[in-house]
């Protein structure tokens, strides 16, 4: 999909490209240089030297492309930012009240939105290149880009304080997703920051993940904790889970720039019925099968079943019903140790003295953190 470097084009060159993005069916579209500026490269640096990506090894070992895309590609002159819509039809905050069912990130509530967003970047870029003789890649999230800066640069949006993308026409609602090329196309004009004095995104944080505006440590937050984190959910945050297995949608659902967005006209960002809010204990039944064939076609399905229940659990031990004791109960003998421990602790909120009949497994775990789960729920006299 490369080719030779076009020359320098106008602007009406840069009309049809964002025309044909839009007819593709994204929603916002604008054009930035492809490089990202200093103060956005310091912060990248500041945040993987001090550890703040937590167990996201790839941010570390990919830094040097991902700080400057001409490391990435070094042909690349020009980055077309795409965005796409999925503002939700309600307040995802009420479903933190439904304490006995899951609440899911509304982003992971269909399918897959970077296999959606690259078959369009895809048909996209091939137009520009049969076309237009241009040079292209195409990039979605998992791909060593800054795509939040770019997007500033682009007049997208801008980083909000929660430093994910707040639009004026969407507010936090914008997948993105970005094709590089060779073409000298000019850029549109940034974006400015309209945060002003709000804090409504940091404060609403359950786990203090915003150390300070404009900056995130993830191993805090409930987005990483839930989908990022491979082991065992740490202590001090499981309560401030609340309900929530896949994600958070807090610091999103309370910008005020949200009361200018609209709900997604894309069928396929409409949430299943099947991840609106279902029944904690329905998902703590699920067996690797049972989770694959639930989660087909979701973002849900690459964090695997394990960790997906481990956080199911997390949510049923916050769920203050002690009916749920029964389902917790059974998952003390799960072949997961991660689904395990998560049970030893579920169950001690619950049901500690249903707990205590099973003290006996306390020193027979094979798997030191789970031994570790049972000592802390009975006191350190296991």
């Amino acid at each position: 999909m490369t080719a030779p470097a076009a020359q320098a084009t106008g602007e009406p060159l840069a009309a049809r490209i964002k025309a044909a993005a839009l007819q593709l069916g994204f929603d916002a579209v604008g054009i930035a240089p492809a490089a990202v500026g200093a103060r956005e490269r310091d912060r990248l640096d500041a945040f993987v030297a001090g550890g703040e990506h937590g167990t996201m090894d790839w941010m570390a070992d990919t830094l040097d492309r991902r700080r400057d895309p001409a490391v990435l590609w070094p042909e690349a002159r020009s980055v077309i930012v795409c965005a796409a819509n999925y503002g939700p039809d309600h307040d995802p905050l009420d479903d933190l009240r439904h304490r006995d069912r899951a609440a899911v990130a509304v982003y992971a509530r269909n399918k897959d939105y970077h296999d959606l967003l690259k078959k369009r970047l895809k048909r996209l870029a091939r137009w520009m290149h049969e076309e237009l003789g241009a040079g292209v890649k195409v990039f979605v999230d998992t791909a060593p880009v800054m795509e939040k800066p770019l997007a500033a640069r682009a007049g997208v949006g801008w980083p909000g304080k929660h430093t994910n993308l707040v639009s004026r026409d969407f507010g936090s609602w914008l997948f993105l997703g970005e094709v590089f090329t060779t073409l000298e196309l000019p850029a549109d004009a940034a974006e400015v920051d309209r945060c002003g004095s709000c804090r409504r995104c940091l404060d609403i944080c359950p786990t203090d993940a915003f150390p300070a505006p404009y900056a995130l440590d993830a191993r805090r937050c409930i987005s990483y904790l839930t989908i990022e984190h491979k082991g065992p959910i740490p202590a001090e945050f499981r309560a401030a889970i609340g309900n929530r297995v896949y994600g958070c949608d807090d610091c999103l659902a309370v910008c005020p720039w949200n009361k200018f967005a609209s709900t997604t006209r894309e069928l396929a960002f409409v949430p299943r019925d099947d991840l609106t809010l279902p029944l904690l204990a329905e998902l703590a039944a699920l067996d690797d099968a049972g989770f694959r064939a639930r989660f087909a076609g979701s973002p849900i399905k690459r964090t695997g079943r394990d960790r997906f229940v481990r956080n199911v659990v997390v949510a049923l031990g916050n769920c203050a019903d002690a009916s749920a004791a029964t389902t917790v109960e059974r998952l003390l003998d799960d072949a997961s140790p991660l689904v395990r421990g998560m049970a030893v602790w579920a169950l001690a909120r619950l049901a500690p003295e249903t707990l205590a009949r099973h003290a006996g497994r306390a020193v027979n775990d094979p798997d030191d953190h789970v031994r570790a789960e049972w000592r802390a729920a009975l006191g350190d006299t296991a």
